[in-house]
């Protein structure tokens, strides 16, 4: 990635802490202990029992490798004995008060206590004996988080199915990379270490699978630095619960909706000027590599340029009500969406409007002073219909917008 903020950690009373605990202390922490872990390792459950304790087991000997404290928070939604098993094991089980994946995970960080957090599935396909290498770059201060990559690193046969691993992943970063500048080969590997001022930063909402996402985009927004380590990724233990083309799309639709630039203002933009150069040239009668365009170029370089004013306005509209995690960085929407007020949209409206109409009647005029024998150019109709319909587009979006701005 490009030069990004790193973010400290204070870390002094957690270590004067670590250095009372005694060598015969177990290094995971029950939930009672009045020791506050330097990691917190969460797991989002549900219905994991064929892995979860293998995971634990893994986890244990990462903290003994690091030897750090730590706790393991289990977020369970279950209806088999994964919260049994985990309990025995030594794990914090909660419960979220509602469904979802990213809810899982939200509900946990807000009762983990470690300065930093590692997350991952609890289905045996991520190796937690992993951890101690992403835990020490975000522990030194080299990033503020680190996640493992599965594409980097070695997936074994059978762990991810092909479609996944050789379009569905990669198609996916790159989208994500494209839009929010994220820099990362696996932008939905679930292994992952942060530290909590990392996440204090983050403004995290969804509940789905499009969590993992969202993660990344806003850290990648926010300017957070993120690493990758290589990590080999296993066959899983279990049901699987992914729904491929489902999940995808979710993905896919979360990060289109959270950068409207690249959905509305570009297409917008890109649609508006074709179209205003096609009637340029149509109705000035300028040759184009020794074409002349005619009347259908005309009426095809007005549908573009209306239809570009229309997905460019919803840009506008996009980013005014929903506060996207990726802004639009064009100059045009940038604009409009700090300084234009009503009254600025309504007078720009009526402008053209009342250009449009003027023109429309004069044409009118033209034709009735022939006794209605002589049409006028059905080019000329064309120009001035199409500012009419741009002037009560501005009129009234100009209107919407002041309404859901407020």
């Amino acid at each position: 990635m490009s030069t990004k903020k790193q973010i400290g950690s204070e870390t002094g009373q957690r270590q004067r802490q670590q250095e009372e605990v005694s060598v015969e202390t177990d290094l995971i922490l029950p939930e009672e202990s009045d020791l506050e872990p330097v990691l917190s390792v969460v797991m989002p459950t549900l219905n994991e029992e064929a892995g979860i304790v293998e995971c634990i087991n893994r986890i244990k000997n990462a903290v003994k490798e690091l030897q750090i404290t730590a706790e393991i928070i289990i977020s369970d939604s279950s209806t088999d004995r994964t919260p049994e098993l985990a309990a025995a094991n030594g794990a914090i089980v909660v419960e979220p008060d509602e469904p979802g994946y990213g809810y899982a995970y939200r509900y946990a960080f807000e009762r983990a206590r470690g300065e930093y957090i590692a997350i991952g599935d609890a289905d045996t396909t991520y190796d937690f004996e992993e951890l101690p290498k992403l835990f020490e770059k975000v522990s030194r201060g080299d990033a503020d988080m680190v996640m493992g990559s599965r594409l980097e690193g070695e997936i074994k046969d059978g762990a991810m199915p092909p479609l996944h691993q050789y379009v569905g992943n990669p198609l996916l970063t790159r989208f994500l990379n494209a839009f929010y500048d994220a820099g990362v080969s696996d932008a939905h590997s679930g292994m992952r270490v942060f530290s909590r001022r990392a996440l204090a930063e983050l403004d995290l909402d969804t509940t789905g699978m499009e969590f993992a996402s969202e993660m990344i985009m806003d850290a990648g927004a926010r300017d957070l630095t993120i690493e990758e380590v290589p990590i080999t990724y296993h066959e899983r233990e279990g049901e699987a619960t992914l729904e491929s083309f489902r999940d995808g799309w979710r993905h896919v639709r979360f990060m289109l909706l959270n950068a409207p630039g690249y959905l509305f203002s570009i297409p917008g933009l890109v649609f508006g000027a074709l179209g205003l150069l096609v009637m340029g040239l149509s109705y000035s009668g300028v040759e184009l590599a020794g074409l002349h365009l005619g009347t259908h170029s005309l009426i095809a370089g007005s549908l573009l340029t209306l239809v570009g004013y229309q997905i460019g306005s919803f840009g506008v509209f996009a980013t005014v009500a929903s506060d996207p995690i990726r802004r639009p960085s064009d100059r045009v929407t940038t604009w409009i969406t700090e300084n234009l007020r009503l009254e600025q949209g309504v007078v720009t409206g009526l402008a053209l409007f009342t250009l449009g109409s003027a023109y429309a009647l004069y044409l009118l005029f033209e034709w009735a002073a022939s006794g209605f024998s002589q049409l006028p150019l059905f080019t000329s109709d064309i120009i001035a219909f199409t500012a009419i319909v741009l002037g009560l587009q501005t009129i009234f979006g100009s209107f919407f917008m002041s309404a859901i701005a407020e």
